[in-house]
């Protein structure tokens, strides 16, 4: 089922009407999810209202993707009920799929010199910040390119200045989002040096880098990690396979050497960094050793923030057209669940590392008082401290986006457990 025939309408109809009761519906990934809270700061700085209820909304927003053919799935879904439930209601469909329009909101305000006013979002504990968009490399699984475009980098003053907006806002967490960390470039200087730049704001807000891909720039970003202590000990990389030949076949811009030197670096410097990485499993031919090549991979350098993913034939891709050698469906999820499997022992080796030790978290929920570590583990309070909660009521509200020190008692699972200090 094609989707685009539901986009239907112009986001300049917002005009027509001051106060408009808007819901979006997010799918895909943080640079997704960091776009809806942009689009969503502009919309309340123009007058309308933010609902989470489609039956309130005079207007829906989905914000799509098809990076995978499960994520299309999942979208079509959800509009066809929505226009199904809703026949009479404006739906607007932006994002990575077939038929998205670009979502805008007209007459900004402006500054005095001209220059747009930035209209910081605060529902979320953690900030995302956007600082680049689009892709080049032509992976030939890859469909983001086509929706996305060529890279575009937003100025590093420009991105300076909006992370000082989040600090005064009161967010203790930046969480930088792009469509390809790596390709951010402005006035001379990369992602490493962006890095180390938004870090020197405030060293009581920490950095979090979103996914980047292994090479000689990912060095680069190791030492910013490693000589920036607000930058999160979580180093995420996309790697997406351990074998060299199917990397080749996948045209990716790196080697498995290079991705063992970007994580043999991490660790020697940082000993308690969290290594995350991406993983297609079952690209065509791949055969049983390419498997084993990515499973080592996992295990060597004990990655434990696995996202495994079967691999999916993207329509217009390169690799969609590829007959010969190709994985059946069933083969590839096993192989993306042991991928997965691996990850998880990881994370519950590398949590029950952190035991007596005392970690910082960004509290996300103020009713459980649970949040993320900078090595992004999962924190929550221990049974023993529960009442502690409780005890705080309404002033808990308060630690929402704060740092909340915590020692941590045990772990399960790959979540930790223990009691603020």
């Amino acid at each position: 089922m094609s989707i685009a025939s539901h986009a239907i309408g112009d986001f300049g109809i917002i005009r027509t009407n001051p106060s408009m009761n808007i819901c979006f519906e997010t799918f895909g990934c943080r640079l997704s999810r960091s776009e809806t809270l942009d689009d969503e700061a502009k919309c309340i700085a123009k007058g309308h209202q933010i609902v989470r209820n489609h039956a309130e909304a005079d207007m829906i927003v989905v914000r799509a993707c098809s990076v995978t053919a499960r994520a299309q799935r999942d979208c079509e879904k959800m509009v066809a009920h929505l226009r199904e439930k809703y026949p009479g209601k404006r739906l607007f469909l932006t994002g990575c799929i077939e038929g998205a329009k670009k979502f805008e909101v007209s007459n900004v305000s402006r500054n005095p010199d001209g220059t747009a006013k930035i209209s910081v979002p605060r529902r979320t504990a953690r900030a995302y910040l956007k600082v680049q968009d689009g892709c080049s490399c032509g992976c030939t699984f890859c469909i983001v390119p086509k929706f996305r475009g060529n890279p575009i980098s937003i100025p590093f003053t420009e991105v300076l200045d909006k992370a000082k907006r989040f600090v005064e806002a009161g967010y203790h967490e930046i969480v930088v989002t792009g469509c390809n960390l790596m390709l951010y470039s402005s006035e001379g200087r990369g992602i490493a040096d962006l890095a180390a730049a938004i870090a020197a704001i405030s060293p009581e807000c920490r950095v979090r880098l979103g996914s980047i891909e292994p090479g000689a720039q990912a060095l680069d970003v190791v030492h910013a990690l490693a000589e920036n202590e607000n930058i999160c000990r979580f180093l995420h990389l996309s790697i997406q396979s351990g074998s060299d030949m199917i990397l080749k076949a996948m045209r990716r811009p790196y080697s498995v050497k290079a991705v063992d030197a970007v994580a043999s670096e991490a660790t020697r410097l940082m000993p308690l960094i969290c290594l995350g990485c991406d993983m297609i499993a079952g690209f065509p031919g791949e055969s049983e050793m390419d498997f084993r090549l990515s499973k080592g991979l996992l295990v060597r350098h004990r990655f434990a923030n696995v996202h495994a993913f079967p691999f999916s034939e993207r329509p217009g891709t390169l690799a969609a057209a590829i007959v010969q050698n190709r994985i059946l469906p069933e083969l590839r999820r096993r192989r993306a669940r042991d991928l997965a499997d691996i990850g998880a022992e990881n994370l519950r080796q590398f949590a029950k590392r952190f035991i007596g030790k005392k970690v910082d978290v960004v509290i996300e929920d103020e009713e459980s008082l649970s949040g993320w570590t900078g090595e992004y583990l999962k924190m929550e309070l221990s049974r023993g401290a529960r009442p502690f909660a409780s005890a705080m009521g309404k002033g808990a509200k308060a630690l929402r986006k704060k740092i909340v020190r915590f020692k941590v008692v045990t772990s399960h699972m790959g979540t930790l457990y223990g009691e603020p200090v």
